[in-house]
């Protein structure tokens, strides 16, 4: 017998995906975690579920067991930075194909039978990119097109009581920060003069699973210690 409350987290052997992960265990959730990597939490309520989030068919396969979840957090993802003149095509598909169509394609199996059942959270990983960098140009497309999707599905759930929403965090303390795919772009310090730290990430996305944040829906929230506020 489950949880009252299950939710998929997507990213979930490292980084946000990880924190989120821990922190909604430790509200009591169930967890499923979908991730190419090896789980790394030990929990009675998590169970770890190998899958590569690239590949359509891979998600497909795992379908059809995750769509009595409550709760959707899509965390993987990766980043690759080049400036005009070198951008690269595969690394963008790449990028497309983990961020925007693995969300799109999960999104599409799990928030209609939410919608269907009258109640439902969907909160995707974007970044303060989405608006734009100099060097990210691919990397800030696929997270605007999280918005853009993000919003629109919101528009769609919210009369069934399904809320969708975006936590964009500025640079954070994660193992993508020394990932040579980015090298191109080194992480920028926020004017709160330290990284974001996963579990403060985690904490914004456990409280918009919470029945508290019923009315919040279609929004792009920062994460950013300030930085937005320069732009």
């Amino acid at each position: 017998m489950r949880n009252e409350r299950f939710a998929v987290v997507t990213g979930s052997s490292a980084g946000i995906g990880r924190a989120v992960a821990a922190a909604l265990l430790e509200q009591g959730w169930q967890v499923v975690g979908l991730d190419r990597a090896a789980a790394t939490l030990d929990h009675p309520c998590f169970e770890g579920r190998s899958v590569d989030l690239e590949q359509a068919d891979a998600i497909a396969e795992a379908l059809p067991g995750l769509l009595d979840c409550d709760a959707l957090v899509h965390a993987a993802g990766i980043m690759r930075t080049a400036p005009l003149g070198s951008l690269d095509g595969v690394a963008f598909e790449l990028m497309w194909r983990l961020h925007v169509a693995a969300a799109s394609q999960l999104a599409d199996g799990m928030v209609p039978a939410m919608a269907a059942r009258g109640r439902g959270r969907v909160v995707l990983i974007g970044s303060r990119v989405s608006r734009g960098m100099a060097g990210r140009s691919q990397y800030a497309a696929v997270k605007a097109a999280l918005v853009a999707m993000g919003r629109s599905w919101a528009a769609e759930v919210a009369a069934r009581g399904v809320t969708v929403n975006v936590v964009s965090p500025a640079a954070t303390r994660t193992a993508m920060l020394d990932d040579p795919g980015r090298a191109a772009s080194a992480p920028r310090l926020p004017p709160r003069g330290r990284l974001i730290e996963p579990a403060e990430v985690a904490a914004l996305v456990g409280f918009l699973l919470s029945d508290a944040a019923a009315a919040i829906t279609g929004q792009d929230i920062q994460v950013c210690g300030g930085a937005s506020l320069s732009g």
